[in-house]
């Protein structure tokens, strides 16, 4: 994986394609490389790096080729190489791929005997062979592509031309996103709808096991056994300027700064203060079938499954149901054993996450109604759920999630809101709730002045190597969100404790070496977290605090501490998460680490 664009059509495809390419940098960003035809050959243009490398060989309007496919690459077959990069090349046939494909040793070994010579080491090239070996025997490259892939097994997203069909742009998926752009006497095929924001916003999205055959004068799409498919034609909304730095050095700044916003938007028109409740107009579930719920399960992956843990807490004291919290790409291979009447929360940023993405799958095939809790419109989770809560939290381009995390745990207070009040949460317990999330935005708000503050505890912490992040209740999951953070952007080792748990292995981790952030707001466990605290400092660790506006007694216990200003319970998690964002962006900016595009990482994981 991880990003494709492709272009068909009547302006010079190069310019395209590399702009494209940038907008998905934040998908995966070890190589990238674009492929271009006209006539009878295919220009190649790839270098290892990022896309800035790409765009410097590509140079500036000197390919004119109107026809062309381009990638960047999170390896996962084969090191970071520009031979590993795609596209990848078989005779007349180019191809970009996102995506596995498993039975790849196999297919090499014959199309090797065959003799193909393969350049390198991904699973990918084995496509490209597959589908010049089809050529070779049939003539429309669309049935080339075609009984290709029926030889396939795994998961694809796929752009295809060929030298000998310059008129022509395939794409076909199973398991990894893919889109047709419609533009105006040009087509566009994309993993990610920012890649053509600003030349479209007509898109169909293909199903897996769809293929679409694009020209300049349009497109049509077909089933692996030749069944035209009308798919509907869905309008994007989403603006130029949402996938731009608007004056901040990083996005990731840009989206923790966003969070009033998004969160106003989120709660736009769906509280109601007078009847305690919330109006989510997209569950598509009866409050009868609400009632008769016994058990709720959430499935997530990274972020997402510490959302779903904070989430537990909350929905628990809301609902009265049991609420199980499942990673993704652990859910999908266990014998799970599923009671009756379970009610199953589906949470991804990107909709198109591949564990959490099969796991629904699977609750699907047993029966289990679903809600999604997504921030693409038009992702795979998104329209395979039995319903759900778009998260409105705008595109959020750093790999590391910030305010897609603070729209998921709100999401799940209204979905938890609506339907305790269907259950036996009273009118003023729900209209307290109501009151705490109006309050939130300004309280966010509040959190990001301390930015300053917060910079100058950064460059006191971030010679750090090693950090502890402590909570009790459901301050323990905030904790783990923070460690997660700190280490996805500034690669300190960093892990997580409920802090009363300290006492059964990880006290012995504790010296002047090892910081650790504690959270120790003024909640119903404050005398206990104020004791585990103490315990820290007797074994001299070194203690930055999250506390309440006023508690001014924790001071004796912290090296520093960064206060909160006292809020709800059901709200204080999200609050007091907001300065561990800030304080793992600025501790990365000290640290000089690539603070949107960490090593490693990929903002939407789509495969295994």
């Amino acid at each position: 994986m991880c990003g494709i664009i492709g272009y068909i059509g009547n302006q010079k495809a190069a310019p395209i394609l590399v702009g494209g390419l940038k907008r998905m940098e934040y998908r995966g960003y070890d190589s990238a490389g674009i492929a271009l035809t006209q006539s009878s050959e295919i220009e190649v243009v790839k270098r290892l790096g990022k896309v800035a490398e790409l765009a410097a060989a590509v140079g500036e309007g000197e390919l004119s080729a109107t026809t062309g496919i381009g990638h960047t690459r999170w390896a996962t077959h084969g090191n970071p190489s520009q031979v590993n990069a795609h596209p990848h090349i078989a005779g007349p046939v180019a191809v970009v791929h996102n995506g596995i494909i498993e039975n790849y040793v196999e297919l090499k070994a014959k199309l090797v005997g065959d003799g193909a010579v393969f350049a390198s080491e991904t699973d990918s090239e084995v496509v490209a062979h597959l589908i010049a070996s089809h050529l070779k025997k049939v003539k429309k490259l669309e049935e080339a592509v075609r009984l290709s892939l029926l030889e396939v097994e795994g998961t694809f997203g796929l752009a295809v031309m060929s030298a000998k069909h310059p008129g022509e742009l395939i794409a076909a998926r199973r398991g990894s996103p893919l889109l047709i752009g419609i533009g105006d006497s040009e087509m566009y095929v994309a993993s990610d709808a920012t890649s053509i924001i600003g030349h479209t916003d007509r898109v169909v999205y293909l199903e897996d096991d769809e293929m679409a055959v694009c020209t300049p004068s349009g497109y049509k799409v077909f089933d692996l056994d030749r069944k035209l498919h009308s798919p509907s034609v869905h309008t994007l909304d989403m603006e130029v300027e949402a996938i731009e730095k608007a004056g901040y050095d990083h996005f990731l700044m840009k989206e923790i700064m966003e969070q009033p916003t998004t969160v106003a938007n989120i709660l736009r028109g769906r509280l109601d203060y007078a009847n305690g409740t919330s109006h989510l107009g997209g569950l598509n579930v009866h409050d009868s079938l609400f009632r008769k719920q016994q058990r709720f399960l959430v499935i997530g992956c990274g972020t997402a499954y510490y959302a779903g843990l904070l989430g537990k807490y909350l929905l628990e004291r809301m609902t009265g149901m049991p609420v199980d919290v499942e990673y993704g790409s652990e859910f999908r291979y266990r014998d799970a054993a599923l009671s009756g009447n379970t009610l199953a929360l589906i949470i991804s940023q990107s909709g198109e996450t591949a564990d959490t993405l099969a796991s629904l799958r699977e609750l699907k095939r047993r029966g289990v109604p679903s809600l999604g809790l997504v921030n693409v419109v038009g992702s795979s989770v998104a329209r395979e759920v039995d319903g759900g809560v778009y998260l409105h939290a705008g595109p959020e381009i750093s790999v590391a999630s910030t305010k897609a995390f603070t729209a998921q745990v709100i999401s799940q207070l209204l979905v938890g809101l609506q339907i305790g009040r269907a259950r036996n949460l009273s009118l003023r317990d729900g209209q307290a709730i109501v009151e705490a999330l109006e309050g939130l935005p300004s309280a966010i708000e509040q959190m990001l002045k301390l930015a300053p503050q917060i910079q100058k505890l950064a460059k006191r912490y971030a010679k750090f190597e090693y950090a502890m992040y402590l909570g009790r209740d459901s301050l323990f999951p905030v904790a783990l969100e923070g460690s997660h953070k700190i280490k996805e952007v500034s690669y300190i080792h960093a892990e997580a404790y409920p802090a009363g748990e300290m006492k059964h292995g990880a006290n012995a981790l504790i010296d002047e070496n090892l910081l650790v952030v504690f959270l120790a707001t003024q909640n119903q466990l404050y005398a206990k977290t104020r004791s585990n605290l103490e315990e820290v400092r007797a074994r001299a660790g070194t203690v930055l605090a999250v506390a309440t506006e006023g508690d001014t007694g924790i001071e004796d216990l912290a090296q520093d501490v960064i206060y909160v200003p006292k809020v709800s319970s059901w709200v204080e998690p999200i609050v007091a998460n907001i300065p561990l964002q800030l304080f793992a962006y600025y501790v990365a900016v000290e640290r000089g680490t690539d603070v949107d595009q960490p090593r490693n990482l990929a903002k939407s994981v789509t495969v295994e």
